[in-house]
């Protein structure tokens, strides 16, 4: 009934930028926080930025003043402009989702996730 799907990975030079989308659907009433977080093999997965509803956004120390969260709340996408990568950076990016939803005449609230898209950036 909903989804998250993401789109705009890819390979990069160091210093490079990526934008990274995230669309939500299905039955939806209502998203409410939704964030990108990385994984890299044998780490676990570590947020990356968060915008929520309504207030301020939220970034890991790591990526702070370079990346930058934002949300269209009519087509219900997140973006991630990534700028001035790192080989660091290179990462499965995860869209995440907290979402307010219906199935037939019942409203449901609950996380979900997408897909993930591979970032690599080459040094």
């Amino acid at each position: 009934q909903v989804q998250l799907v993401e789109s705009g990975g890819g390979l990069v030079q160091a210093g490079g930028s990526l934008r990274l989308s995230c669309a939500a659907s299905g039955t939806i009433y209502r998203v409410n926080a939704m964030g990108w977080y990385r994984q890299v093999p044998g780490k676990q997965r570590e947020l990356v930025a968060t915008v929520p509803g309504a207030g301020t956004t939220n970034y890991a120390d790591s990526v702070k003043g370079r990346f930058t969260i934002s949300r269209d709340n009519v087509k219900n996408i997140v973006y991630l402009q990534m700028n001035s990568l790192k080989p660091e950076d290179t990462a499965v990016y995860y869209c995440n989702g907290n979402l307010k939803y219906y199935i037939g005449p019942v409203f449901y609230t609950g996380d979900f996730w997408g897909q993930g898209t591979q970032v690599t950036v080459s040094s």
